[in-house]
């Protein structure tokens, strides 16, 4: 249902090239510096879906959810869930009370050369994202490696797609990490659990 193989070809035994990885001091210091919950957000400036720059300082003083999505993912279970689980969110922090009414929504795109603010515009407004709460941002890609590296997020273009991992965090309002979320298995629920028990 969520995945499939096109594309494959027969080759001959002798064209396989195997590699063994090597491992560097670089891959080793970038894993040291991989955000935990309990570290600082650290600063970042990208651009919105109405094509303004926004910062960390955009969403001081309330806490926000951020996720890494784009807008072609044609994986059913990786992108599309993330948004639809932010709708969910959206949703439940219209009808939300205390902090959670205060909790904003950022999905940063993992595809900035094909994601402009008026494609990230239209996804926005197929999945009726309210732009008081969910802001949708892309930028340069130095701008966005540096985020999707800073959450150990991998992503690498590869036969007219990206792969990539996937990672969603909750910001305090104090710009601190509270939880992080690897993978797609995270609910709504979940997720609002830990904006309401945190004061």
């Amino acid at each position: 249902k969520d995945f499939w193989i096109e594309t494959v070809k027969t080759i001959r035994g002798e064209a396989v090239n195997i590699a063994e990885p090597k491992q560097t001091s670089s891959v080793s210091a970038e894993r040291n510096t991989r955000l935990k919950e309990g570290d600082g957000m650290p600063p970042f400036s990208l651009t919105n879906q109405n094509g303004e720059r926004i910062t960390l300082n955009t969403f001081r003083g309330q806490p926000f959810v951020l996720t890494f999505v784009f807008t072609r993912c044609p994986v059913p279970n990786f992108c599309p869930r993330m948004s639809n689980n932010f709708e969910e969110l959206q949703t439940a922090i219209k009808a939300g009370t205390g902090l959670l009414a205060t909790t904003r929504l950022l999905s940063v795109t993992l595809d900035p050369s094909y994601d402009t603010p008026k494609v990230l515009n239209d996804y926005a407004a197929f999945h009726h994202a309210d732009p008081k709460i969910w802001t949708f941002a892309t930028g340069d890609g130095k701008e966005i490696d540096s985020i999707t590296g800073a959450f150990s997020v991998y992503r690498q273009n590869e036969g007219g797609t990206i792969s990539h991992g996937l990672a969603t965090a909750l910001i305090n309002r104090d710009g601190v990490i509270e939880r992080i979320w690897r993978g797609n298995a995270w609910t709504p629920a979940e997720v609002t659990a830990a904006i309401q028990g945190k004061k």
